[in-house]
């Protein structure tokens, strides 16, 4: 079986390995402290920018909480993705199954009385969903991408029905929409944001910013967040050391060696995509009742959509897709802040240098690598780096396939950076395009390092080799 499940998200984003240095020290770290250092510099890149545009809101806690909230919808669905694909059903229906769960969790929601209840309704409408995916995928072959989107077509006309049925006669809902709702309530973790306060009070450049990021963090995060970041340890944990992961993993990478191991194959398959329709589900009850705190119909505005690139840009791994996660949901967060009643934008703007900069850093660790061959045999190792050479290790990586990715990061970059040098603020359209523009640079600059499930997709038979 291929050793897809063993690979690190941060492979995604790390070179080849080198003869030494700073790179393969970076490399030898545990995957977390990996995470934390690359957090640690995206700050530092942020407190800069922020000095240079002139605003503090890009590292202000009140964007933080805001990511954090905006980032939940993307976390579950993208989990949702990562059960189904992980099984080796592609799962474009996430959409769908986050609007089934919009509705089912607000009618929960008013139906019991309690926010807890429409969790618990609208993760069921999702799981009905991917119940109907699994039917038509698993047990009748149909096209795995024709079925998710039919499942995105039928689930806003079905939910817009059920409306005019049962909050069209309640009051204050109607056809499009439901009554208020109430969420589950917030809290803050006592000591540990007092702290965070007084060194974001000290000003001090970069380590007061990391004390404002992560006291949105800490600051009235509600249970609905908690729990559903408790669902990315426990998602990593079920699918990689538990016999019910690997079984998953084996419908995903091998379901033919698999079924001649007397593993159930539709069986699996069949759960996996009923949890992932949950977990999309679950992301439908929580935009319904803790960020919109009503249904309202299309609320979900592709979400589902951005939960997928979140899966991507997460190379499949569940911690991966947290992190994919908030960084899409960074703009989000911002435009609430940063688009007030005068409409500034000036801290969105500022994104557009943070982009550039991502850029040109991307290019030269595409020049510096894209040549980085071992010397053909007959060629003396010692005699492999001098200047003819890395002239020759030049012209090969800017006219070779990294050389094409070279000069499109750099291009990309100077159009960045002369966006940000032609305007004053951004316009209100900019943040809601930014996650998708993001996906398509990791597409694009990290597709040869993603690692998807190798039977993703594949229709699967009883009986096939």
């Amino acid at each position: 079986m291929s050793n897809v499940a063993d690979l690190d998200i941060a492979d995604v984003h790390s070179g080849p390995p080198g003869p030494g240095g700073l790179g393969e020290t970076y490399k030898s770290l545990p995957g977390w402290a990996r995470w934390m250092i690359t957090a640690a510099l995206g700050i530092l890149v942020l407190s800069i920018v922020q000095e240079i545009a002139g605003t503090s809101l890009l590292t202000s806690n009140v964007t933080s909480s805001a990511m954090l909230r905006w980032s939940i919808p993307i976390l579950l669905a993208g989990l949702g993705g990562l059960f189904s694909e992980r099984s080796g059903v592609v799962n474009i229906g996430l959409e769908g199954m986050m609007i089934l769960g919009t509705w089912c969790g607000a009618w929960g929601a008013l139906e019991f009385g309690s926010p807890w209840w429409g969790l618990l309704t609208g993760l069921i409408g999702g799981a009905l969903g991917g119940l109907l995916h699994a039917i038509a995928t698993v047990q009748f072959g149909v096209d795995q991408i024709v079925s998710g989107v039919a499942i995105n077509i039928l689930a806003p006309g079905l939910t817009r029905y059920l409306s005019e049925r049962v909050f069209g006669e309640m009051q204050g809902g109607s056809v499009s929409q439901s009554p208020r709702l109430t969420g589950a309530g917030s809290f803050t973790i006592p000591g540990v944001s007092d702290v965070l306060e007084t060194i974001k009070d000290w000003g001090i450049f970069f380590i007061s910013d990391v004390a404002d990021v992560l006291l949105g963090f800490v600051s009235n995060m509600r249970w609905f967040t908690l729990l559903s970041l408790l669902i990315v340890p426990l998602s990593a944990f079920v699918l990689m050391r538990t016999r019910f992961g690997l079984r998953v993993r084996i419908c995903g990478e091998n379901p033919s060696a698999g079924e001649s191991l007397g593993v159930g194959i539709y069986r699996h398959k069949y759960v996996a995509v009923m949890i992932s329709g949950a977990l999309a589900g679950m992301a439908g009850a929580y935009i319904a009742i803790e960020l919109s705190g009503l249904y309202r119909g299309g609320q979900t505005v592709g979400r589902g959509f951005i939960g997928l690139a979140a899966l991507i840009f997460g190379n499949w791994r569940a911690f991966g897709i947290l992190a994919g996660a908030l960084l899409f949901s960074y703009p989000f967060g911002l435009q609430l802040i940063d688009f007030d009643a005068s409409g500034s934008g000036v801290a969105t703007r500022a994104l557009l240098l943070v982009i550039a900069i991502a850029l040109y850093a991307t290019a030269i660790y595409l020049w510096k690598t894209g040549g980085d061959e071992a010397p053909p045999p007959d060629i003396d190792a010692a005699d492999y780096d001098t200047p003819t050479s890395s002239y020759m290790k030049m012209v090969a990586t800017l006219g070779g396939k990294g050389g094409g990715l070279t000069l499109l990061a750099f291009a990309l970059g100077t159009i960045s950076l002369i966006w940000y040098l032609l305007t004053e603020r951004a316009a209100a359209w900019l943040p809601n395009t930014m996650p998708y523009i993001v996906v398509l640079l990791v597409l694009i600059f990290a597709a040869q390092r993603l690692r998807p499930p190798k039977a993703a997709g594949v229709p699967y038979r009883r009986g096939d080799h």
